[in-house]
């Protein structure tokens, strides 16, 4: 899942796809890098003055309307009247960071046929939870998720749509996270396929003492740490190097081909 962000304050790449063009380009860069799914965004999770609905719909849904043809596209949005925009421009996902924080979410996925990605949080969207604490990090993020599944069934979303996200730093901090990553296994019990989002993230930059533009060793180290560990959808930023990373990790498992076979099969062979 490749990030397209139209935000002049995104984390990652500080406004380089706010602009309509720039988003689009963006979008049909990652599919030919190998993304699945571009997952476009008009407002942050992380704290920050409210953006008006009409303002995050004019952000996103003209970039949904281009990529959908050529990708599956997700909306990272937790207002429901952003959904319905999106799914009827062509959006086949929501990613919710907020995990059905507003119940009438999962009707507009219902309605309009999509898929949900429930994300693990806590803080209201744009505000800042000081000092997250947990009894126990991972049986707090699978209880959170299992309700708000739960909530996602009842409003008529099928269990084959709903994907989980544990929330890497959302509302968790460096040692909480490493621990959701660590133990990330256990969350396959949920019996629902895992979406980890972890690209250039602050645990990998707190674990390593790297800056923002210098964590992508350790964002595909924790990457492939998760893909053997249950998850099966990864949210990031550099496509091609984690998609080559993922390829790798399918092929010695033995879930992919290799692309070619030569060496050692010609006569002659290679050391």
């Amino acid at each position: 899942m490749a990030i397209v962000n139209r935000t002049p304050d995104s984390f990652y790449d500080r406004g380089a796809t706010d602009a309509l063009d720039a988003a689009v380009s963006a979008g049909v860069a990652a599919v030919e890098a190998g993304a699945d799914i571009v997952d476009v965004g008009g407002v942050k999770f992380a704290p920050g003055p409210p953006v008006p609905i009409d303002e995050e719909i004019a952000r996103v849904v003209p970039v949904v309307r281009e990529l959908s043809s050529i990708a599956h596209v997700s909306v990272d949005t937790f207002h429901p009247e952003v959904a319905r925009a999106a799914i009827e421009a062509g959006a086949a996902i929501v990613n919710d960071t907020t995990g059905l924080r507003d119940p009438r979410m999962a009707d507009e996925i219902a309605a309009g046929g999509a898929g949900v990605v429930i994300a693990h949080s806590l803080a209201a969207p744009r505000t800042q939870h000081p000092l997250p604490q947990y009894g126990d990090v991972v049986g707090d993020v699978a209880a959170f998720l299992s309700r708000r599944r739960d909530v996602a069934l009842e409003r008529g979303v099928p269990a084959s749509r709903i994907v989980l996200d544990p929330g890497h730093d959302l509302n968790k901090n460096t040692r909480q996270t490493l621990e959701l990553t660590r133990r990330l296994g256990e969350l396959t019990a949920l019996g629902a396929p895992l979406l980890v989002a972890l690209s250039n993230k602050d645990f990998v930059g707190e674990a390593l003492d790297r800056a923002r533009g210098e964590r992508l060793s350790g964002s595909l180290a924790a990457a492939v740490y998760c893909a053997l560990h249950g998850a099966r959808i990864v949210r990031v930023h550099n496509v091609r190097e984690t998609v080559d990373a993922m390829r790798m990790v399918e092929a010695i498992l033995g879930w992919r081909e290799p692309v070619l076979e030569l060496h050692n099969t010609q006569p002659g062979g290679n050391e």
